[in-house]
């Protein structure tokens, strides 16, 4: 039997900083505490089913790339080891472990730094209607799911409720100052071009990625989740034909599961039938393993 997914952690020692669609943050006083539940997410309303195991494949796999893009830039991982936690984590061990990280305090810069590898998803319903990505002008002729000639950056608003908006780069520019931007944009690109390279060889692509970034002690470091699930696009290279919607490692079973059910997409959510439960799992387990049992 599939164990019962963790869908909220609760340490009344501690306080409580955030409590987002998936993590539970708690204040350490110079630091923070990153625990992520096994809750999930679909059209912005957070469900009443977890997916069991979840949160302990984005903690993993955004330990794994803070590691391989630390030659890049640097990050807000410290550890995720619990004796390193306060002592009062320690009684809470069973259901943390694994899923909890400790992180330095940031100021988080306000944008999403998107970079987009393949035509795919809302990059697509732009580019049949305008020939363009968030003002970037593409090739004629592309098909779905195609490769871009070269990966683009296509920042958006970081919305605290609701979907992030698309945003061209100069209006990132007058967000926040021109040499910052240039800046995130370089080193996302950098950052989506090594993982490439690394998904590859692991049997998958990364069609695109969203990063995000803070300011500590006056540097750019990369925070949040990394090129995990939640935060990227997977497909198995096995699997992958252009000219057609891919199977995508993500919640893409639970998105289509909803609409099909007729859900209207407002709270409250529907349950999440067993087998659409298992087979998400599965699909979580299956990219922690690819990346984390064979490093």
């Amino acid at each position: 039997m599939r164990p019962q997914p963790v869908l909220e952690v609760n340490i009344p020692h501690l306080p409580l900083f955030h409590r987002g669609k998936v993590r539970d943050i708690y204040d350490l006083g110079d630091t923070l505490l990153f625990i992520a539940t096994d809750r999930v997410s679909a059209f912005d309303v957070i469900l009443p089913t977890g997916i069991p195991g979840k949160g302990k494949v984005l903690t993993g796999l955004s330990i794994f790339w803070f590691n391989q893009t630390r030659q890049i830039i640097p990050n807000h991982f410290i550890s995720d080891n619990i004796q390193d936690f306060p002592p009062v984590c320690l009684q809470y061990k069973t259901i943390i472990e694994g899923r909890a990280m400790q992180v330095k305090k940031v100021k988080p810069i306000p944008v999403e730094c998107i970079v987009r590898g393949y035509i795919t998803g809302s990059a697509w319903q732009e580019y049949k209607k305008t020939q363009t990505v968030c003002g970037i002008k593409l090739p004629p002729g592309l098909e779905e799911s195609e490769k871009l000639p070269e990966p683009v950056f296509t920042p958006s608003t970081k919305a605290e409720a609701g979907h992030d908006i698309n945003i061209t780069f100069s209006e990132m520019e007058n967000r926040i100052g021109s040499d910052l931007a240039r800046f995130l944009r370089e080193k996302s690109l950098s950052i989506y071009t090594m993982a490439q390279k690394v998904a590859r060889e692991k049997g998958f692509i990364i069609a695109d990625t969203k990063l995000e970034f803070g300011i500590y002690n006056d540097e750019v470091i990369l925070i949040d989740e990394v090129l995990t699930p939640d935060s990227s696009r997977f497909w198995a290279i096995k699997n992958y034909k252009k000219g057609q919607p891919q199977d995508s490692y993500d919640k893409q079973i639970i998105r289509d599961y909803l609409i099909q059910a007729g859900w209207n997409k407002k709270p409250p959510a529907p349950q999440l039938p067993d087998h659409i439960v298992k087979k998400t799992a599965e699909r979580y387990e299956e990219i922690m393993k690819a990346f984390l049992e064979s490093s």
